[in-house]
Order: structure tokens, then C-alpha cells, then sequence
């Protein structure tokens, strides 16, 4: 099982989508390792994208990420980081595809609603900036059978 990042940012906390864009993910299939609601403070946005440092969006993306509460979470499952980034839809929301979560929500370029990881290492690197190992929780969920078909000991 692979886990990813997804960050509700502020635009999507403001506009009272967070129960919608977690519920999106759940219905999936896929599971909360993790949850919590913060404030990014302008050192930890400056972590998570200094891959982005020095392009000239960079000082206004800082500027957003960190304007209000975001909502982070780990969520868990097999491909669940091309899932993820298969459900948000294109970077903008204007270009995004209906059915998906920028698609149906977003019409910004700017503004996009939510972070998704982009690959595996990307994803263990921004879990640990925004999740110290105790609060990711391991556990069962009760309908993992009816998710996956497990008949060759690993989910198909």
C-alpha cells in the first residue's frame, strides 16, 4: 500500500469544501492514515515548495498557502498517489475535466483547491514535513475485502 499527501488549501477551507473533497477520496476507496487541520506556517511553505524557488510565482504561492488554514491529510491505498492525482484533474481549474475535484469545484488559474504529491519520493518527503510518524495511524479498515480482491494474498 502506497500513501500520498493531499492538502485542502485555503481556497477550498474558505469555501467549505473540505467535507466534500475528503468524501471524494473515502468513496474511492482510499484511506485516512491521517488528518489534521493547520496553519502552514511561511518556514514550512517554504520547505514544501522550494522546489518552486526563484520561478516568479513563487512569493505569492507562499503568500496563499499560508493566508489561512489548510486542511493535510495521508491518505492510503495501492496507486494511491497516481489515484490522487488522476481525481484532482489538471493543475487549473478552468482546464480541468468535469469529475474531477478541480474540475467540478475550480475555475481559477491561481486558485486550485487542493495538493496532491507527485510521485513516491515527493510523497514521503512532504508526509514528514506535515506528519510526525505517531500521527499516522495504522489500522484495518472493516470493507478492505469489498475494495480489493485479496484471493492472491495481495490487493488486486
Amino acid at each position: 500500500m502506497e500513501r500520498t499527501l493531499v492538502i485542502v488549501k485555503p481556497d477550498g477551507v474558505q469555501r467549505r469544501l473540505v467535507g466534500q473533497i475528503i468524501a471524494r477520496f473515502e468513496q474511492k476507496g482510499l484511506k485516512i492514515a491521517g488528518l489534521k487541520m493547520m496553519r502552514i506556517s511561511k518556514s514550512l511553505a517554504e520547505r514544501h515548495y522550494a522546489v518552486h524557488k526563484g520561478k516568479k510565482f513563487y512569493d505569492s504561492l507562499i503568500q496563499f498557502i499560508t493566508s489561512s488554514p489548510v486542511v493535510v491529510a495521508a491518505l492510503e491505498g495501492k496507486g494511491a498517489i497516481a489515484i490522487v492525482r488522476k481525481m484532482l484533474g489538471k493543475t487549473f481549474g478552468s482546464d480541468a475535466e468535469p469529475g474531477t475535484i478541480r474540475g467540478d469545484f475550480a475555475v481559477s488559474n491561481s486558485f486550485n483547491l487542493v495538493h496532491g504529491s507527485d510521485g513516491a519520493e515527493t510523497a514521503r518527503m512532504e508526509l514528514a514535513l506535515f506528519f510526525k510518524p505517531e500521527e499516522l495511524m495504522e489500522y484495518e479498515v472493516a470493507d478492505r475485502e469489498w475494495i480489493y480482491d485479496w484471493n492472491k494474498g495481495q490487493p488486486e
